[in-house]
């Protein structure tokens, strides 16, 4: 155990799903297009807000940085796990592994600052609808954002700093799908008391306080949207906030349940199942579900596909 140290792995391998050949032929081609769409989702919903002048409000640029973020947080993670399926090659560097995990929380953690940005932008736009272009000004909104990307990169390169730094000498076997932080942990020979504690009160300050700010939120929202008295204004006010909180919920949901479960509650490959959810799913249905569910971006894909046809 002395002479332990995070030297003495060059590599890990990530083990990845166990199938036939041909599920993973399917995987990959299934990895593939969820992987494609979602990078041209978001771009596209990129371009759209850059556009189309309408789109050029607080709300749609917390989603430009969303989307960014999610673009990043797929390329980070796909683009191995199908070279795996691909190839058969399941190797990965010691100093990759700590590259894939860096950028894995950056995206992670950036989005759920960024969901919390967003949040307060709906509770001021529903709650002080006279003060909105005051409070939600340029200057708080770049803030944000910026504190948003400042907070997952500082905190991600303290994770990544920690983790390699640790020893790997009893096996290299990822047991997952790319380099997750609470597998790495379990593979290392060090005592992972402090870690542990370490992992707690981050998940309190990075997790539960961002969740607790959109859930007070969303309370004083409904508590307002059930004061107006019109239905169709009811209807109007809730409808501004419906894309976000699906968003919401579709981040937070599995990630809750995966971290949050009992250890021994599922087998080890319906985690890596969960984990395709939160990894893929979910920044592939974020430009549908802003798309498909606000006028407002509707209204813009027209305006922009009737401006192309003119050009």
């Amino acid at each position: 155990m002395k002479n332990c140290t995070s030297r003495s792995i060059k590599q890990f391998s990530i083990s990845a799903f166990v199938t036939s050949t041909d599920g993973q032929i399917f995987l990959f081609i299934l990895m593939l297009l969820i992987y494609w769409f979602t990078v041209l989702g978001n771009a596209t919903l990129i371009t759209l807000v850059c556009a189309v002048s309408q789109l050029h409000t607080p709300m749609y640029f917390f989603l430009c940085n969303l989307s960014s973020s999610d673009i990043a947080y797929v390329s980070i993670t796909l683009p191995k796990l199908m070279s795996i399926l691909l190839t058969q090659d399941h190797s990965i560097t010691f100093y990759g592994c700590i590259t894939q995990l860096y950028f894995f929380l950056l995206c992670g953690q950036t989005d759920i600052f960024i969901l919390t940005s967003m949040a307060y932008d709906r509770y001021v736009a529903i709650c002080k609808p006279l003060q909105y272009s005051l409070i939600m000004n340029k200057v708080v909104c770049i803030t944000l954002a910026a504190f948003s990307w400042l907070m997952g990169i500082l905190n991600s390169l303290l994770y990544a700093m920690i983790t390699s730094l640790l020893p790997f000498c009893h096996s290299n076997e990822i047991d997952h799908i790319f380099c997750d932080l609470k597998t790495l942990s379990k593979l290392s020979a060090s005592d992972s008391a402090s870690r542990d504690l370490l992992t707690t009160v981050e998940s309190v300050f990075i997790g539960c306080v961002p969740f607790l700010l959109i859930v007070i939120s969303y309370v004083y929202i409904i508590l307002t949207i059930l004061k107006i008295q019109s239905s169709n204004g009811r209807h109007k006010a809730f409808s501004s906030c419906t894309s976000h909180l699906i968003t919401v919920l579709l981040f937070y949901g599995p990630i809750i349940f995966l971290y949050m479960k009992p250890e021994n509650d599922s087998a080890i490959e319906n985690d890596k199942l969960l984990s395709i959810i939160y990894i893929a799913i979910v920044p592939l249905l974020n430009p549908l579900v802003y798309s498909l569910r606000n006028k407002d971006v509707l209204a813009a894909t027209a305006k922009l596909r009737l401006y192309v046809k003119m050009v």
